[in-house]
């Protein structure tokens, strides 16, 4: 993949007979028949994930050559729609015909965001039923509150009396969220750098979650896209400080090597991790 293509069209991995999606990859690191063949295709596809990690990971030309501070602009709440997952999420997931939630969701909340009292961002997240955030969950921050089973027969009334009057939905009752949750993009349809540093980031938080002992205090998923192509990787914190106030902090240019060191400064230790550093939601 030559490094003039297109960074915003959909990721795809490119082999001799059909292209291979990040989710993919694991499945052709492996041979298991020991075959010259499949030696053969293993040696290729790394060539390829090491030509993608040049144009689009953390190698690509154009990582880390810009400013990050106020990258973002400044909001007051933000709400993570729980729905499927990044290998199904078209480019323009709010608006894809046959995705009725986010679509009916997005539409309601710029609706009526004139009526809002706080400037509202809207974002997709992964959700896997049978798990702490299922599909048709909506988690807010920093209220850090979870409504459960949102359906588009709801979508109307939820985002009048939860975001509009900032009063009770009758259908459901909030459930108080406990914890650091930490989104990443891994938007790749959307643009290929988030699609090819998210789920490395994913799994690099997920391992020091692991080998730390916090399952159950950290929460990583991925997200759609949130803005700032550029920027990949691109994290978002939320949790509470050291004085139990509840922030948000977004972070750019993440690598896999910065993630133990947002652990121990930013999620442990409260502090801003100022390299990285984009944007403050309080």
């Amino acid at each position: 993949m030559a490094a003039s293509s297109n960074r915003d069209e959909p990721l795809s991995f490119l082999n001799a007979s059909s292209p291979v999606t990040v989710s993919d990859a694991d499945s052709f690191l492996v041979d298991p028949i020991g075959s010259a063949s499949g030696s053969f295709q293993n040696e290729t596809f790394l060539s390829d994930l090491a030509t993608i990690d040049a144009d689009f990971g953390f190698s690509r030309p154009d990582f880390r050559i810009d400013q990050l501070a106020g990258t973002v602009d400044f909001y007051q709440r933000h709400v993570f729609l729980c729905y499927k997952s990044p290998q199904v999420w078209p480019p323009r997931i709010e608006a894809a015909e046959f995705d009725r939630l986010p679509r009916l969701l997005s539409a309601a909340v710029s609706a009526r965001k004139p009526h809002m009292r706080k400037e509202t961002r809207l974002t997709i997240c992964e959700g896997r039923d049978a798990t702490e955030s299922s599909n048709g969950d909506v988690l807010i921050f920093p209220d850090m509150v979870r409504y459960r089973r949102l359906t588009h027969f709801d979508v109307d009334t939820f985002v009048e009396e939860v975001l509009v009057k900032e009063s009770v939905w009758l259908p459901g009752t909030p459930e108080k969220l406990s914890g650091s949750y930490v989104f990443v993009c891994s938007h790749g349809t959307r643009d290929r750098r988030c699609g090819v540093c998210g789920p490395v980031l994913i799994t690099r938080f997920k391992e020091e979650i692991e080998s730390r002992g916090l399952q159950g205090k950290l929460f990583v998923r991925p997200c759609s896209h949130i803005g700032g192509h550029k920027y990949a990787g691109n994290v978002i914190i939320f949790g509470s400080s050291i004085g139990g106030e509840v922030t948000g902090h977004w972070y750019g240019y993440v690598a896999p090597e910065d993630v133990p060191v947002l652990l121990e400064q930013h999620i442990l230790k409260g502090e801003i991790v100022d390299w990285l550093w984009r944007l403050a939601l309080c």
